[in-house]
């Protein structure tokens, strides 16, 4: 036997210190009694046993209290295998970790609320696959496409602006490398998420999301920024900020949110363009556009899947407290006492 909610049965240690209660109440009951009457001459006046009809309720209120606990614990035994069938889709997020995401025009900075952007997107995966891709001047394989969320996870929370390679930020070279994750195969099933405030440097994005679109993917951009743009702020080896990014001429570098650019990729790739905002509604737009695709079945998955039996604890418990309730608390004198 197994229990699915193990933690119930600490409870269990409340029944020795509510029998320890139960027996000092008895025995106070007891020595009050005393004071008035002998225990027979006790009983023909006021028709209540030396403590037999309590003891019993007392003792079958505890032993239901004993079972309920135990059915709360979720029994089980008796299990079966069970092969689990998925449907979903092969998604990519693409994200930008270029210097330019350490804007704080979003609180804390871009990059950190892109982090949450994508770990609420793992939030609301069902059976789909998820890849990533990080990139900055350069694009890397962070996480291959999995159906492991909490690994993927892990993968995304070690990513930082040092996780790009050399400076920029080449949309177009993270694209091509996100394109190369997906079932070369297939031309439906695939979708690539890109966050990023939309600054591209290098290469030309709008071709290869044309590029992407003859393979059956399908890009969504989220952007992250405002169109105001802010200042890029530096930091020393400690953390310590020490200034603001300068361009040539030693004029403060202004980022903005590049929301043209995004719009033209999503709509190359028959996608569409989200602002991500501060409590995640763009999501729900677009989970919204995402449930709409076909779905594929993913690869099975084996399971072992455990009988539960609470019912087999909680049925009695509740007989045992009828019972308890329809026991009198005095025993009935009998009827020539009575007269």
């Amino acid at each position: 036997m197994r229990f699915g909610a193990i933690q119930w049965l600490w409870a269990l240690w409340v029944i020795p210190i509510f029998i320890g209660f139960l027996v000092w109440v008895h025995r106070q009951r007891a020595k009050g009694a005393a004071r008035f009457a002998e225990a027979s001459l006790w009983q023909r006046l006021a028709g209540v046993p030396p403590g037999r009809a309590a003891w019993w309720k007392s003792a079958l209120f505890i032993l239901a209290v004993a079972l309920i606990i135990v059915g709360l614990a979720s029994p089980q035994w008796g299990a079966r295998a069970v092969m689990l069938q998925r449907r979903g889709l092969d998604i990519v997020v693409a994200l930008d970790v270029s210097k330019s995401m350490l804007a704080p025009d979003i609180k804390p900075n871009r990059l950190e609320r892109a982090k949450r952007e994508i770990s609420a997107i793992l939030d609301r995966l069902g059976g789909d696959r998820i890849g990533l891709v990080v990139f900055a001047g350069d694009a890397f394989i962070q996480c291959p496409l999995t159906l492991d969320g909490s690994a993927a996870r892990l993968l995304l929370d070690a990513v930082s602006t040092n996780s790009g390679g050399r400076p920029g930020t080449a949309i177009s070279e993270a694209i091509k490398t996100a394109a190369g994750m997906f079932e070369k195969n297939e031309q439906q099933f695939k979708v690539l998420i890109l966050v990023t405030d939309g600054e591209g440097t290098e290469g030309d994005p709008i071709v290869e999301a044309q590029e992407a679109a003859k393979q059956g993917i399908r890009i969504y951009t989220v952007g992250v920024g405002t169109p105001q743009g802010e200042p890029i702020p530096e930091f020393d080896d400690s953390g310590n900020q020490t200034g603001f990014k300068k361009d040539e001429r030693g004029q403060v570098v202004l980022s903005k949110l590049d929301e043209v650019t995004l719009q033209k990729i999503a709509l190359s790739a028959n996608g569409k363009y989200f602002r991500a905002g501060p409590v995640h509604m763009e999501l729900d737009d677009l989970f919204g556009e995402l449930s709409k695709l076909e779905k594929k079945e993913m690869e099975g998955r084996l399971f072992t899947d455990f009988e539960q039996r609470f019912h087999y604890f909680l049925l009695p418990a509740f007989l045992l407290l009828l019972v308890e309730m329809a026991l009198p608390s005095r025993a009935l004198r009998e009827e020539g006492g009575a007269k």
